[in-house]
């Protein structure tokens, strides 16, 4: 398996430039929570920071790679990812949503990938019925987050599991 690492803060206010580090310290990627504007971020803030949400991710050159937003239209919320070395895009939406912890599929059109949603423990991303990817948040001080992505997963691209998981697994909802 490969391994990330990254640390969160406890706040969901904060909106730091995250660095992500492979498995041997090294930094392999960037992130940070983006609003559109100022007004946007204070709507965010009556709304628990829970309503406006957008990850945007980046390689060791500082170029976008991966971004995943919230969407809600009618009632109805999903999440739109897009990654831009592959110019693909992806859905993420809730199944069984009204079970207490439901579980999630991405999917493009030609994949669909599950993930099942741990709030302690391993939440794990499955593609024909097999892991291909798990992420953790340990509160330690402030979030130890975890990724590790098997070497036969279809997807090696470690920001779009990272984009995804920051949006439905750390903030959610």
């Amino acid at each position: 398996m490969y391994k990330y690492t990254y640390t969160q803060p406890t706040s969901l206010e904060a909106t730091p430039m995250t660095v992500v580090y492979h498995e041997e310290s090294i930094t392999a990627y960037r992130f940070q929570r983006r609003y559109a504007n100022g007004f946007t971020r204070l709507v965010d803030k009556l709304m628990d920071y829970r309503y406006f949400l957008q990850y945007d991710v980046y390689d060791h050159e500082d170029q976008l790679v991966f971004t995943c937003k919230k969407v809600s239209r009618k009632g109805r919320v999903y999440y739109e990812a897009y990654d831009n070395l592959q110019k693909e895009k992806y859905m993420v939406a809730y199944d069984k949503w009204k079970e207490l912890i439901p579980d999630l599929f991405i999917s493009n059109g030609n994949l669909q990938i599950n993930i099942q949603k741990e709030m302690e423990g391993w939440s794990r991303f499955i593609y024909n019925d097999k892991e291909i990817a798990r992420w953790r948040a340990d509160l330690e001080g402030e979030f130890l987050i975890q990724l590790e992505i098997a070497e036969d997963s279809p997807i090696q691209h470690a920001a779009f599991f990272i984009g995804i998981s920051q949006c439905v697994l750390f903030i959610g909802g």
